[in-house]
């Protein structure tokens, strides 16, 4: 059975550039996948297709092509991994979310949802904040959702607030929240911090990724960390993430914290620096 993935964080946490990585590990693990980038920038497949700028779903429908097929919206990147961008309308104009709506769309109509995929990763834009960038839960197409984050005070605000969309959507639907995974920024106590507000909203802390230029080197590159430097101990990072996902068995509804709860974690682990007189 596929196992459908959304990735969610805040903006600039690094979810595609982990999305990617995460999905060359499984791959090496013999995995089938296919990655949709949900983002209007269409960023979400560069690192596996080598920096090629493929079209998206959006380009396909608004170029007037006639009789789209998989062929015309599927790009095969690194090691097999089929490659997907939904796109967005032109800037200024339109609605970001409902490219999402209709790519995925597109893709169920057009068959590319195959029994012999094992992953589809949906890499989202930012917090849950309308109904388009919701919809991979919305709809019931990701059952499971994981969370992009750091020890600093505005991801996990943005964590905590995609908890608050999970939350609402599993009440009706099979949603589940499969944990946090830390994109390390060098931040005081952040594997500490990620743990505690892991179990603070009922969840669990299944990877921390440690901070390394390598990359930074690989994404000018235009690939993977396991494509670029395969025996670097980043590479073996993402190895050991694409491994703690594929064992992953905790899937809960998320318990999101009030922001005063937030602002005394990120007191009580060093990492929020207030004046001494102020008071929560």
């Amino acid at each position: 059975m596929t196992r459908q993935i959304a990735i969610y964080g805040k903006g600039g946490i690094g979810k595609s550039t982990t999305t990617q990585n995460l999905a060359a590990g499984l791959v090496e693990m013999d995995k089938k996948i296919m990655v949709v980038g949900c983002d209007p920038k269409a960023d979400s497949t560069r690192l596996l297709l080598g920096g090629l700028i493929q079209d998206t779903v959006l380009d396909v429908i608004r170029d007037n092509v006639s009789g789209a097929s998989l062929d015309t919206l599927i790009k095969t990147g690194f090691s097999g991994i089929k490659c997907v961008e939904s796109g967005g309308p032109e800037p200024g104009v339109g609605c970001a979310g409902r490219g999402i709506i209709t790519a995925i769309t597109m893709l169920e109509n057009l068959g590319a949802y195959t029994e012999e995929l094992d992953y589809v990763f949906y890499d989202v834009l930012g917090d849950v904040v309308c109904g388009g960038f919701a919809m991979p839960i919305r709809e019931g197409k990701a059952k499971e959702i994981y969370i992009v984050a750091s020890g600093e005070m505005m991801a996990l605000y943005a964590a905590n607030n995609i908890c608050k969309g999970i939350k609402k959507y599993a009440q009706h639907g099979e949603v589940r929240l499969g944990g946090i995974i830390c994109n390390s920024r060098n931040v005081d106590n952040e594997n500490d911090l990620l743990r505690a507000f892991a179990a603070e909203i009922g969840s669990h802390l299944v990877y921390f990724i440690p901070r390394n230029n390598v990359v930074q080197h690989a994404e000018l590159h235009r690939k993977t960390v396991i494509d670029y430097q395969r025996e670097s101990p980043q590479a073996n990072e993402y190895r050991s993430l694409a491994k703690a996902i594929d064992s992953n068995t905790v899937f809960t509804i998320p318990k999101p914290v009030e922001r005063n709860r937030l602002e005394e974690m990120m007191l009580e682990y060093g990492t929020l620096d207030l004046p001494s007189n102020y008071k929560i």
